[in-house]
């Protein structure tokens, strides 16, 4: 059984301007010691579909079922969610300096929080403060301690968060775009530390986040949203070598380096719809080269493919991939399924003519590696090691 299995969840927001419906029927199961990577462009209901599981949706309508451990989270009351937030389910949110309280040491709100959960001596919990600093590679974890959000640079303030998350040995943490606001090689020094104490731990790890590169070096497991739905899911290499989603392609090939040498980029035309007003049928068709006229007036479900890889398209299943020969096969069966002259044919020639004419030229993969850069996309298993981030900002 897994540890987490969330069933059918939509959530919806009453607003001036209409309903925003922020999820709209996801479903996805997150075993003990893995890690389920969610990923999407902004606006795609990757947050709201995370932190509904944990009561950070006030005022939302909320349908479908989460089983935690058996519990069905979306059932819970305030008090009954209060004992497993932070205890059972931790958080680590995008930006730690809104998230620490800037008043407060970083000690003291280690501490508190361990506190709200057990009843503990404060020089107890004030020892694993320090214990959990220096897990998390903080220098000088029994000084440092006592240091105020800001004394902190800003990876050290997400380590801080991460030790705040393992504080009271957590079955599941939610990682909300861990390493956004981070530069590079943080970046890359707080996905090591992450997963090197999730395999320590055994500790199940949602990771939320628009980089495929982050989900090339931590997911088990990655389920595609767009417009508050899940449109493919399937193993960290099944998706990369094999994705049969258009809009899966798309995310794909905008990374650097996924293109042959001296290629463009090839960006995803157009913008993500208004969750208050989603298009008919698959929400993708309006961004599609590939749009089929059923695309525009019936939602697809999620097909079977192979081996738990499922995908939200109408396009036959057998066509996976990336590169021009699949290409081809994808618009080749596209046309079959549109007529001549109608919607679909007009959407699917504008989406190609905005894909060729915007495309931004970068030098190959060998070229930025040669100027210090590496490619993370290209192997799944890959990650990189960089020097400690012991900095800080006074």
């Amino acid at each position: 059984m897994p540890l987490l299995e969330v069933r059918d969840l939509t959530v919806s927001f009453h607003t001036t301007d209409g309903l925003v419906q922020a999820v709209r029927g996801v479903s996805f199961d997150v075993e003990k010691g893995h890690t389920l990577g969610v990923v999407g462009e902004s606006g795609s209901g990757k947050t709201v579909c995370t932190q509904t599981l944990i009561g950070l949706t006030p005022g939302a309508d909320v349908s479908g079922r989460a089983l935690f451990d058996g519990q069905d989270l979306l059932r819970m009351s305030s008090a009954e969610l209060r004992k497993v937030r932070g205890a059972r389910i931790a958080a680590i949110f995008q930006d730690p300096l809104s998230s620490l309280h800037p008043l407060y040491t970083v000690g003291w709100q280690i501490v508190e929080m361990i506190r709200a959960h057990r009843h503990i001596a404060r020089s107890a919990a004030r020892a694993r403060a320090i214990e959990l600093l220096d897990m998390v590679g903080i220098p000088q974890a029994a000084s440092r301690v006592d240091d105020y959000p800001h004394q902190f640079s800003g990876g050290m303030r997400q380590r801080a968060m991460i030790a705040m998350a393992l504080a009271l040995d957590p079955d599941l943490i939610i990682a909300d775009e861990p390493t956004t606001a981070l530069d590079a090689t943080v970046q890359a020094q707080v996905i090591e530390l992450m997963m090197k104490l999730q395999a320590e731990f055994d500790t199940a790890l949602i990771i939320i986040t628009h980089d495929m590169g982050v989900i090339a070096e931590t997911a088990d497991e990655v389920m595609v949203m767009y417009a508050g739905k899940a449109v493919e899911k399937a193993d960290r290499r099944t998706l990369f070598y094999f994705p049969h989603h258009p809009y899966t392609k798309g995310l794909l090939e905008s990374i650097p380096g996924s293109t042959a040498a001296g290629e463009k980029l090839r960006p995803i035309p157009g913008q993500p719809p208004s969750l208050i007003s989603i298009p008919t049928g698959c929400a993708f068709h309006p961004r599609c080269q590939y749009v089929m006229d059923r695309c525009i007036s019936e939602v697809p479900p999620l097909f079977d493919i192979a081996g738990g890889h499922t995908s939200a398209c109408f396009l036959p299943t057998q066509i996976l991939g990336l590169g021009e020969d699949v290409d081809r096969e994808r618009a080749s069966a596209a046309a079959v399924g549109r007529a001549e002259n109608g919607a679909a044919a007009r959407l699917a020639a504008r989406a190609t003519e905005e894909i060729e004419t915007s495309g931004v030229h970068l030098p190959d993969a060998g070229a930025l590696a040669g100027a210090g850069m590496s490619d993370r996309s290209r192997d799944p298993g890959t990650s990189q090691n960089s020097p400690d981030d012991a900095g800080t900002q006074q």
